[in-house]
């Protein structure tokens, strides 16, 4: 299927949204992800989602801020990032499929932060910043917890930002599911040494995430 870009106004500016549309016969989801305060959508993790997850009649969103649309090179902040999000829903959902909030790093707060109130479907954190490196006291976990929706976060086991074993127990109030990503660090990189490829760490990320996503309800 042929990619197309949309632009989206919002307060905080110009957003664009490159869609990687499933086929029309299969289409059952829409997955919108946005990056994270340091790259694009140009991460590996989400390039690989939007290759893989069309053939499983998912739709996928690349969500680029307005932020990194006007060339920025500084995030801005929760706050507006939050109301650019909410001003591309409407073009999100207007496939009129369920649709999955998602996001790596920055992206994926956002996601949690806003997911109740728009809606979405599930949500999906990728490499999700727990705490600033170094200082877990800084703990984000009430975002993730507080998201009220199905929830997955896929992690990388060298993720600074929070490796697998430092996320709380999920609980009644805050379920969610943790995908381990052996060997990776925040942007789900591995060593050349390291028993799987890069190639080999993204399938599993993308395998994951399509295996979660089937249970998501229509």
């Amino acid at each position: 299927m042929t990619t197309r870009t949309e632009s989206v106004d919002t307060p905080a500016g110009e957003a664009r949204i490159t869609w990687h549309p499933a086929p029309a016969r299969t289409a059952r989801l829409v997955l919108a992800v946005s990056h994270g305060a340091g790259g694009g959508i140009e991460a590996r993790d989400l390039v690989a989602l939007a290759a893989a997850l069309p053939a499983h009649g998912v739709t996928v969103a690349l969500v680029e801020q307005p932020w990194r649309v006007a060339g920025k090179k500084v995030a801005a902040a929760p706050k507006v990032l939050d109301e650019g999000w909410r001003a591309l829903w409407p073009a999100l959902a207007k496939p009129g499929l369920p649709v999955v909030a998602g996001g790596r790093s920055a992206g994926a707060r956002v996601a949690c932060r806003t997911a109740a109130e728009l809606g979405a479907a599930g949500v999906l954190a990728l490499a999700f910043p727990l705490h600033p490196p170094g200082r877990p006291e800084k703990s984000r976990a009430a975002e993730l917890t507080g998201a009220g929706r199905p929830t997955l976060v896929v992690q990388g086991d060298r993720d600074p930002f929070g490796r697998p074993q430092e996320f709380p127990p999920p609980t009644a109030q805050g379920p969610y599911e943790l995908v381990e990503i052996p060997y990776a660090d925040h942007g789900f990189a591995v060593p050349k040494k390291a028993g799987p490829t890069q190639d080999e760490t993204l399938t599993v990320i993308t395998e994951a995430v399509a295996a979660w996503l089937t249970r998501i309800p229509r």
